[in-house]
């Protein structure tokens, strides 16, 4: 079956990144967002206000992840004509003028916009070392009625939706399409499962099953993912911890764990959006670009957060030291968790209530992560996750069985 064909410079990739993870030494912290859409498929803004958003609020690096479409070619949206969407409009032609913008009106008085290509706006915010803009795609395909959804990052030439006669088989051949490219190329991208537990489309047996796969969404801040499960289904977190216990013991990689906006919606906000701002990853990387970028998220130099920052992340062959960026009157949750050999299940290791941890390896331990939760609120939050938190990489400290 050629979903289990292995791709030979990925594996390599993959393997080397088993390693103990090194701070560079002009390493520093970005902060950025894989998973965002626009007008080019299925959000309610410009791609152009869309990234000075995230450029003024902060953010060093963005992928416009929209729905199988790299933004390129001609594309005219019609506008909706409620006052909410056309204000809007009028705002982005105060803002950009009509030698950026071009529209017209048509004869039911409907408002037709041209969009700007990824080639066009990328200029208008790209910052050597301030921010940088990657190409993405979501790829977009489905099993039946299930949406099985895939980031692909730093992706070059649009990759159509593959198809495949179960779950397992659309995620494996649209992750081993991106891989192909990336090989093909040599230009390094990584793809991400989206949102697993939308629809609750993707199992826990598809995740262990999928090959080569180093990336999903443990936290996905779209208003109608499921992050948490339900009586009947895992959460992303609990999902996380059992893929990465089989993939110790199949002698797989660890996967990491990503935090996203996937915002659609830019004029309205509250639980019923899928808003900006919600979560994010911060890479530490020796430059901001692409290449350091994804060599640094291979390597799982990055945390998730949707609030939390941290001042130190410190990983060796023997601890694990972490400490939280402080905020005034606001405390920190410190939890490692892993899963020892012999064991089914991960637990809580370690927790303590402090702005700084550290946590020495045990020899019976697989692997081991880490989880910050602050008692300061979400400013914006979906579901139950009220506060604010960071999810840290897991660690492979042995493979005993």
């Amino acid at each position: 079956m050629r979903f289990f064909k292995l791709i030979p410079v990925f594996v390599a990739v993959c393997l080397s990144s088993c390693t103990q993870k090194k701070e560079l030494p002009s390493s520093q912290w970005y902060k950025g967002n894989l998973h965002t859409h626009s007008y080019w498929s299925d959000g309610d803004e410009f791609p152009e206000v869309i990234m000075d958003w995230y450029k003024s609020n902060g953010y060093q690096f963005v992928a416009l992840s929209d729905h199988n479409t790299l933004a390129r070619g001609d594309k005219w949206k019609r506008l909706r004509k409620d006052s909410l969407y056309q204000n809007a409009f009028q705002n982005y032609l105060n803002t950009y003028g009509t030698d950026w913008v071009k529209y017209r009106l048509d004869s039911l008085g409907s408002t037709w916009v041209k969009l700007k290509t990824y080639d066009e706006y990328k200029p208008l915010f790209e910052e050597h070392e301030k921010f940088l803009i990657l190409r993405a795609e979501e790829i977009s395909d489905h099993f039946e009625s299930k949406p099985l959804h895939m980031g692909a990052i730093n992706v070059q030439e649009e990759i159509a939706p593959q198809g495949g006669n179960s779950v397992l088989e659309v995620l494996q051949y649209n992750l081993n399409a991106v891989l192909k490219q990336r090989e093909e190329s040599g230009v390094p991208m990584i793809a991400h499962v989206n949102h697993p537990n939308y629809q609750y489309a993707v199992s826990l047996e598809d995740m262990i099953a999928l090959q080569n796969e180093r990336f999903f969404e443990v936290y996905n801040g779209h208003h109608l993912v499921r992050n948490l499960g339900d009586s009947a289904h895992l959460s992303t977190e609990q999902m996380w911890d059992r893929i990465n216990r089989a993939y110790v013991v199949q002698n797989k990689p660890l996967i990491y764990g990503l935090a996203t906006d996937d915002s659609h919606n830019y004029h309205r906000k509250g639980r019923r959006w899928s808003n900006s701002g919600r979560g994010w990853i911060v890479v530490r990387a020796d430059s901001l670009h692409s290449h350091a970028i994804i060599d640094a998220m291979e390597s799982g130099d990055f945390y998730a957060s949707t609030g939390v920052s941290l001042s130190k992340v410190d990983v060796t062959n023997t601890h694990y030291h972490v400490a939280v960026e402080a905020e005034p009157d606001v405390s920190y949750e410190i939890e490692f968790i892993g899963c020892k050999a012999g064991k089914q299940e991960a637990e809580v290791l370690k927790k303590v209530t402090a702005t700084e941890a550290i946590f020495e390896y045990t020899d019976d331990l697989l692997f081991v992560r880490c989880r910050v939760t602050s008692t300061k609120p979400h400013p914006n939050p979906i579901e139950e996750l009220m506060y604010q938190m960071a999810w840290l990489q897991p660690v492979l400290v042995s493979r005993s069985k």
